[in-house]
C-alpha cells in the first residue's frame, strides 16, 4: 500500500490535520512538534487527541512523522543554542512518544565553524541524553543538502553519529531527495548505486521515511529549494522509479512541496494516477 501523505500544520488541533489528510487523498502526514520558528511547545487537548487517534484508526492511516524545529542546532558551537537543541529534542521525543507518533526527524545541525567533528561529538551527546531505550518512537537523522557547515550531506556523517548513540535501534535516517540530490547523489541516473552505498554505509534497515521533494537547483549543488513534483531538476520519471524501487516502496512518503492543502490534494492524486499507469 503507498503511504503518502504533505506536512499538515497542526495549529487547529490534531484531528483537524488528520480530517485534512482524508479530504486531500493521503493517508499519513507530517507536522511540527513545535513552533517551527520558535521554541514554544503546545499543550495538546485530550479530546483532540482521541479524535485524532479515531480517524488514524479508522482511515488506516500509515506511520507519521513529526519535525522538530528548525531553531533547533544540535551540532552547533554556541553553549546556549547547544542548550535550547539539548532540551528540545528530549523534550520532543517524549511528547511525540506520548502521542504515539512513530517517528520524529531534525537536521543534524550545522558546526558554524565549530568543524564537523565537534558537531558530530555534539549531536551524539545531545542524543545520548535524550533518548532512554524506553520509548517507542524512532528518532531520524535527515540527509541534508550540504550547504554551509551543515552536518549530515554525507552519508559517512550520518553513519557516525549513529554508530555512536547508545540504543541504536531507536535511531534511523529520513532521506530527503531534494537534499541528496543536491549534495551530489544521483538518483536519477544511478539510482540503484546510491541505495547500495546507503546500505553499505548506514543499513538499509536504517531508511525509514522519505521527504519526497523535486529540486529546484542542479545536481550538487548544496543548495535546498525544493520544487513541485515533475517541476524541477530531478523530474518525474526519476521520482517515479523511486518511489517504485524494491528497498523503498514501502516506506511512508511525507512531500514537503511548496503548496497548501489543495496543491498538495491534487499532487497527491497525479502522484497516484502516474504509479497506476506504469
Amino acid at each position: 500500500m503507498l503511504v503518502i501523505g504533505p506536512h499538515i500544520s497542526i495549529a487547529k488541533g490534531f484531528k483537524k490535520a488528520a480530517e485534512t489528510a482524508v479530504e486531500i487523498g493521503a493517508n499519513t502526514f507530517q507536522f511540527f512538534s513545535r513552533n517551527p520558528r520558535g521554541g514554544n511547545a503546545k499543550v495538546y487537548d485530550e479530546k483532540d487527541i482521541v479524535g485524532f487517534e479515531k480517524i488514524r484508526r479508522e482511515s488506516n492511516f500509515g506511520p507519521l512523522l513529526a519535525h522538530a524545529p528548525y531553531t533547533m542546532n544540535l551540532g552547533g558551537n554556541k553553549d546556549e543554542v547547544y542548550e535550547f537543541a539539548r532540551r528540545v529534542i528530549k523534550e520532543d521525543i517524549e511528547r511525540m512518544d506520548n502521542l504515539g507518533i512513530e517517528y520524529l526527524c531534525f537536521h543534524p545541525g550545522s558546526h558554524v565553524g565549530g568543524g564537523v567533528d565537534f558537531g558530530i561529538d555534539r549531536i551524539i551527546d545531545g542524543l545520548n541524553e535524550g533518548i532512554t531505550g524506553n520509548e517507542n518512537i524512532t528518532v531520524l537523522l535527515e540527509t541534508m543538502s550540504g550547504k554551509g557547515t551543515e552536518i549530515g550531506r554525507g552519508f559517512e556523517e550520518l553513519k557516525r553519529i549513529i554508530d555512536n548513540v547508545q540504543y541504536k535501534d531507536r535511531v534511523g535516517v529520513c532521506l530527503d531527495t531534494c537534499h541528496i540530490f543536491s549534495a551530489g547523489y544521483d538518483i536519477v541516473n544511478n539510482l540503484d548505486a546510491v541505495l547500495e552505498e546507503f546500505d553499505k554505509t548506514i543499513g538499509i534497515d536504517k531508511l525509514k521515511t522519505i521527504h519526497l521533494n523535486d529540486s529546484m537547483m542542479p545536481f550538487g549543488s548544496n543548495k535546498d529549494r525544493h520544487a513541485a513534483i515533475g517541476e524541477g531538476e530531478i523530474g518525474l520519471e526519476a521520482i517515479l522509479n523511486f518511489m517504485t524501487n524494491p528497498a523503498i516502496k514501502d516506506l511512508p512518503f511525507f512531500l514537503e512541496t511548496p503548496f497548501d492543502d489543495q496543491g498538495h490534494k491534487e499532487e497527491i492524486k497525479m502522484i497516484k494516477k502516474a504509479l497506476n499507469g506504469r
